[in-house]
């Protein structure tokens, strides 16, 4: 077998790694093993890599990953969950920044000024420079709007719209230049800077709210980016990964879409979140008057006495750092007899799966963990939903009030509960700036203070009892 044959029998057997890992990973019980898989074709891909022939400078490469791989894995190890949709964000940003340069690398390489390219490679080097510049920017921008760097909510201003059409119409022409015109290394980093303002401009208005819709977008644009450079590099790899990487993350993001009832359309362009809805029907009082508070000690009688308990965990569950305490709450509720699940909305917390991956941590085990559509129909039979740091995806708005911005928008029906206990820090809305009916539903008790805290309270009355 010639080395040829070797190195593309190896890129095949990643593409093969590389499929099994994300079927794998669609489920949560078989994702550890489809991250192993994932990881071992990647270094497959490596070694194939490295033993190419044309191949010359390894030391500066070696150098490279021998000063990033460590930074690598100790911010993998070292990120808390919290900062989780942070650092996938991060990722999506860096993957098409190294689309962007390479882009500018081989444009370089192959078109020296003056010069003329293929049709096919230039068409590849201006897509991968353009996408992956705005892919790269716009991750930043959504790190920065997780990490509370800026506001969460939509930044605007008069006459955005048209802005950003008009910046997109000079990109997309410039593009058509580039190919069809002067080929210039000089207009080819106009483009990227392009691509760059671009970039910061189409997330800028998008609220924190919508940033599991606009992460999972980000991630297909980074896939399509690297398939793009595959193309520019003939490397069968980056092509077939990209364009995995580009599919799922365009379903994910139709379908976290419809689980919001809204658009792609509506998330990219309708600034949701920048105006609090008003109060309306049940949510007419929500400055605290209608509201009933209670005590940890009230809550673990309610707990230790139900027949059936369901945790609802929401992003301020992620913050409280409370994930393995809520376990240990659920195992001593279990010891006495209790049925606990856990129902997970598919846009609970700032990224997909978000609630999954923070309980998966807590060891939490996998058939209580429920999705909407099947945790729905237990809410009649329930008797105390434990909301944790939910917000929006436990509005009744969504059903009830057409004026609502959420309205028709599938959420966890936690009101069909015999008993609602909210552990909520203040009366302040969700990050969308929408108010909630929810509180001062007569069903519903307030359990006030940071979530970790009232959860080892609860724990240390259950034990009491």
């Amino acid at each position: 077998m010639s080395r040829s044959d070797a190195i593309a029998l190896a890129y095949l057997a990643t593409i093969i790694a590389f499929i099994l890992a994300l079927r794998f990973l669609s489920s949560p019980t078989t994702a550890p093993l489809g991250n192993r898989i994932g990881a071992i074709g990647m270094a497959i891909a490596i070694a194939a890599t490295f033993a190419q022939p044309d191949l010359h400078n390894y030391w500066s490469i070696l150098i490279v990953m021998a000063i990033s791989a460590p930074v690598g894995a100790y911010a993998a190890r070292a990120v808390k969950m919290t900062a989780m949709p942070q650092m996938v964000a991060l990722f999506n940003g860096v993957g098409g920044g190294a689309a962007a340069l390479v882009a500018l690398a081989d444009f370089y390489a192959v078109a020296p000024d003056p010069g003329r390219i293929k049709a096919d490679v230039g068409i590849s080097i201006v897509l991968s420079a353009l996408i992956g510049g705005i892919s790269f920017a716009g991750s930043l921008v959504a790190f920065a709007k997780l990490q509370e760097l800026i506001r969460g909510r939509p930044i605007v201003y008069r006459g955005q719209k048209v802005v950003n059409a008009a910046l997109l119409c000079g990109l997309v022409a410039l593009a058509l230049v580039i190919l069809v015109g002067p080929q210039r290394e000089s207009l080819l980093i106009v483009l990227v800077a392009g691509a760059l303002v671009f970039g910061v401009l189409f997330v800028l208005p998008i609220g924190g709210a919508d940033m599991p819709v606009v992460i999972s977008l980000l991630n297909a644009f980074t896939g399509l980016a690297a398939a793009a450079t595959g193309f520019v590099l003939h490397n069968n790899v980056l092509i077939v990964s990209g364009m995995l990487v580009g599919a799922s993350g365009t379903l994910l993001t139709i379908l976290m879409g419809r689980a919001m009832n809204r658009s792609l359309a509506n998330v990219l362009f309708g600034a949701f979140g920048q105006v609090a809805a008003g109060p309306s029907g049940a949510a007419a009082d929500m400055d605290g008057a209608g509201v009933r508070a209670t005590t940890t000690d009230d809550v673990a009688v309610m707990l230790a006495y139900a027949k059936k308990v369901v945790v609802v965990p929401g992003y301020g569950l992620a913050v409280a750092q409370a994930q393995h305490d809520v376990r240990a709450l659920a195992d001593l509720l279990e010891q006495r007899g209790v049925e606990v699940s856990y129902a997970i909305h598919p846009v609970a917390g700032r990224m997909p799966g978000h609630m999954n991956v923070l309980l998966a941590e807590a060891n939490v085990p996998y058939p209580q963990l429920k999705e909407m559509d099947d945790a729905n129909p237990d809410f009649p039979r329930t008797d105390v939903a434990l909301v944790i740091g939910a917000n929006d995806v436990v509005n009744p708005d969504a059903r009830s009030n057409s004026g609502s911005p959420i309205y028709g928008m599938p959420i966890l029906n936690v009101d069909e509960a015999q008993q609602v206990v909210v552990l909520k820090r203040s009366m302040n809305p969700g990050f969308a700036g929408i108010e909630n009916p929810l509180f001062v539903n007569p069903r519903t008790v307030m359990l006030f203070g940071d979530a970790k805290d009232s959860v080892e309270k609860l724990i240390s009355s259950v034990k009491n009892l």
